[in-house]
């Protein structure tokens, strides 16, 4: 088993480590935040993850799993050191590679002996080459093994960088991380190969080696296609309504095809995240600046920005203003099982709710207090937010629901519920959860995406039979 240390305990960062941890190998998680550490010492992750807090707990406790603020100590012994830190989207779509750029300065001026650095963060293509060059440019003595000063190591420290990026989903991260469909490492050595191939024999899933610039690819265009296939579905949806056709038949139609297959084929209010907005448009500049355009691409982000703020337009051309109107919002966060706002479809259409003059009643299971930091509680501009904690609060009396989110507690409200408890029984669904003519029979007047009204009980069932409906972002 090998000795690991990990820089950054995000989402990449911590569920690594913790899972390396659970098949054996030594780690170190390292942070720069004391307080995030002393947290995690205690069992608390800082992210909200299924089962990643009992395996926190139960590799803590058995001694394979630490956490520090002390990156020296963590790194100077390391067999392996991965990198996990952000790479943050820049104003001109590029990737923010500084936080990289600090670990890997740490990595130079503190290992003491041969290691190989691999980079699990996304970056552009051709960053891993930089990296170990930033590497070689900091490190402390010469070639030959000889400091600055004149005194001598002994011997010449070998290190290398490889590329080793995560496919996980927030939400199921962990099964992703240990279950994954397979792995890909980027390396340029049988040395730096061997390593990887030894530190993921315990998992026993399939490896595919490449080389650096390849793996760094494999990536982006494994994201970018899937954020093609959503907003390709979006498109379709759009059309769909215009010509009168339903979106989920199409769905159920086109999954039987085991070329397109049944997973991202469900239309909605576009993809959010950290990967899908911050990968297309990172791909689409790193195009640019080699003189190419990814058309492809860039239609998906123009359709996933437009489709985000569908609703609210539709629901601007029913009601002549929102100003003083009880709304309820249902769902913060970009998608269930997580608690990260990153280009959550909540955070485009509240601002504008509340420039209208709404009274917003938002209800999400896990990601309020994140969305309270943004905007809270109380009043907003010309309108007011109050965060409330259950369904119920939230639709009593209300003049329309806005659902943004599929959370299990959200699709468990029946039908007649809407009638019921609002005032005017108003719902635009983000999401598809509902028939159209379960709607229509409960007196809900409701507007969905890509479906005619009148239409939906069948396909539903379709769907879901399918699993085509269990492939919502």
């Amino acid at each position: 088993m090998y000795k690991i240390a990990v820089a950054g305990t995000g989402y990449v960062g911590l569920v690594a480590g913790v899972c390396f941890a659970e098949v054996g190998h030594q780690v170190t998680c390292v942070d720069i935040d004391e307080n995030k550490v002393n947290l995690m010492k205690q069992g608390v992750s800082p992210i909200y993850e299924a089962g990643l807090e009992e395996l926190m707990q139960k590799n803590y406790a058995a001694g394979r799993l630490t956490y520090t603020t002390d990156y020296k100590a963590a790194y100077k012994d390391a067999d392996a050191i991965f990198i996990g830190v952000g790479t943050p989207e820049l104003p001109d779509g590029s990737a923010n590679l500084s936080y990289i750029a600090t670990v890997a300065r740490q990595i130079a001026e503190t290992i003491e002996k041969d290691c190989l650095v691999v980079v699990k963060s996304t970056v552009p293509v051709g960053t891993n080459d930089k990296v170990e060059q930033f590497i070689y440019d900091f490190l402390p003595y010469n070639e030959e093994g000889v400091t600055g000063n004149g005194s001598a190591l002994g011997k010449k420290i070998r290190v290398e960088v490889a590329s080793n990026p995560e496919f996980l989903a927030q939400g199921t991260a962990v099964r992703d991380t240990l279950h994954a469909a397979r792995i890909i490492i980027g390396t340029e050595s049988k040395w730096a190969e061997e390593i990887l191939m030894k530190i993921y024999e315990p998992f026993n899933i399939p490896v595919v080696s490449v080389n650096r610039r390849s793996a760094e690819m494999i990536k982006y265009a494994s994201n970018d296609f899937l954020a093609l296939k959503i907003s390709y579905m979006n498109d379709i949806a759009n059309l769909c309504e215009l010509v009168g056709a339903d979106i989920q038949d199409v769905a159920v139609g086109m999954s039987f095809d085991e070329r397109i297959g049944s997973k991202f084929l469900n239309a909605g209010i576009g993809y959010g995240g950290s990967c899908f907005p911050k990968d297309t448009k990172a791909l689409s500049y790193l195009a640019g600046q080699h003189g190419y355009e990814l058309k492809t691409v860039n239609a998906a982000i123009e359709v996933n920005t437009e489709q985000k703020t569908l609703l609210y337009k539709k629901a601007s051309k029913r009601l002549i203003t929102f100003n003083g109107l009880k709304v309820a919002v249902l769902g913060l966060t970009f998608k269930p099982g997580t608690d990260d706002l990153r280009e959550a479809p909540s955070l485009e259409n509240i601002p504008l709710l509340l420039e209208q003059g709404a009274e917003i009643y938002a209800y999400d299971p896990v990601g309020a207090d994140n969305f309270k930091r943004k905007f809270p509680e109380g009043k907003n501009g010309k309108g007011s937010i109050k965060y409330v904690q259950n369904v119920e609060d939230a639709l009593t009396e209300a003049n329309v629901c806005f659902i943004f989110t599929e959370w299990g507690e959200i699709k468990a409200i029946r039908p007649e519920d809407y009638k019921k408890l609002m005032r005017t029984p108003l719902l635009y669904d983000g999401r598809n959860i509902y028939g159209t003519e379960y709607m229509k029979e409960a007196g809900v007047e409701y507007y969905s995406v890509g479906r005619p009204k009148g239409t939906g009980k069948l396909s539903t069932v379709k769907a879901k039979e399918t699993n085509v409906s269990e492939t919502r972002l």
